[in-house]
């Protein structure tokens, strides 16, 4: 016969609500996964989703200030200039753009690892970047 009722009580509602807790956590989070070419693999997922979400960001995007260097092109009608290309710097200042807006969807190709977290309780999932190896 057990001595302490209330420890083997209190024990079982710990491991009730450890098991609770898992499966309630299971369904959500971020998590790993694969475009295809016809809709998305997660890594911890045997079925590919055809049905998911991409992340937009709008915003405003900043441009800074910068220096490009190339070839203004090549000029034949002038004698002194030949049919010699002229390395040319061009200057741009800073520049704002209203209503950017960084359409990840578009540039995702089949084969791209991405991350997408699980949203909806676990029944939606949103593709939230592209992710690279950390040796590029």
């Amino acid at each position: 016969m057990n001595k302490d009722p209330y420890g083997q009580l209190a024990s079982s509602l710990y491991a009730s609500v450890g098991k609770h807790t898992r499966q309630a956590l299971g369904g959500v989070g971020a998590v790993l996964g694969t475009i295809t070419s016809t809709g998305l693999k997660l890594d911890d997922f045997k079925h590919e989703m055809q049905d998911y979400m991409v992340a937009e960001l709008p915003g405003l995007l900043v441009l800074p200030r910068y220096m490009a260097v190339g070839a203004s092109g090549v000029r034949t009608d002038s004698p002194n200039w030949g049919s010699v290309a002229m390395d040319t710097s061009f200057y741009f200042d800073e520049t704002e753009v209203p209503d950017a807006a960084l359409k990840l969807g578009a540039g995702l190709k089949p084969g791209d690892r991405v991350l997408a977290v699980r949203v909806n309780g676990g029944d939606d999932v949103v593709v939230v970047c592209r992710v690279v190896s950390g040796r590029g």
